[in-house]
């Protein structure tokens, strides 16, 4: 099969470098790491790149959208999938940033934001997002990933 240029950018919040040690009864217990090697596994067979960052700091993720996005070049992404963490419910900023890129996202929560506390139930993305997985555990990296293999990439991809 040849080589393509297919790329995606998996943007993780704050926090999320805590999963499998903070608040397992919420987060569970796999952990990121756990959580980009089975999506490299994937990816791979497909011949899809994937590119993760992970930050506390939120203009770091922005830094991220800018350098694969708008102004990538030859580096930009197809598309994006975004667990926002907390950013979720407060920046306007990663919104932008997202929305300056003009590529498809999928919004990723493992827990279901609309079963928590009140300030959870907001989003500044799921009104832009191609589609929004939340409740679902880590699995809803895999779904949204399988969606950009489907979706994004049916015109060269077997299913």
């Amino acid at each position: 099969m040849t080589q393509l240029n297919r790329h995606l950018l998996i943007i993780n919040g704050a926090n999320l470098h805590l999963l499998g040690k903070r608040e397992p009864h919420i987060y569970g217990s796999t952990t990121l790491s756990d959580i980009e090697h089975r999506l490299n596994q994937t990816a791979t067979a497909h011949q899809v790149r994937l590119t993760f960052i992970q930050s506390n700091h939120e203009g770091v993720l922005v830094d991220a959208l800018g350098e694969f996005g708008l102004f990538a070049g030859n580096e930009c992404v197809d598309g994006v999938i975004i667990n926002p963490a907390g950013f979720t419910h407060t920046s306007v900023v990663l919104r932008d940033a997202l929305l300056a890129c003009n590529k498809p996202f999928i919004e990723v929560h493992l827990s279901n934001i609309h079963a928590r506390e009140p300030f959870r139930h907001h989003s500044y993305f799921s009104d832009k997002a191609v589609g929004v997985i939340c409740g679902l555990g880590d699995i809803g990296y895999d779904m949204a990933l399988k969606w950009f293999l489907t979706h994004l990439y049916q015109s060269t991809q077997d299913n």
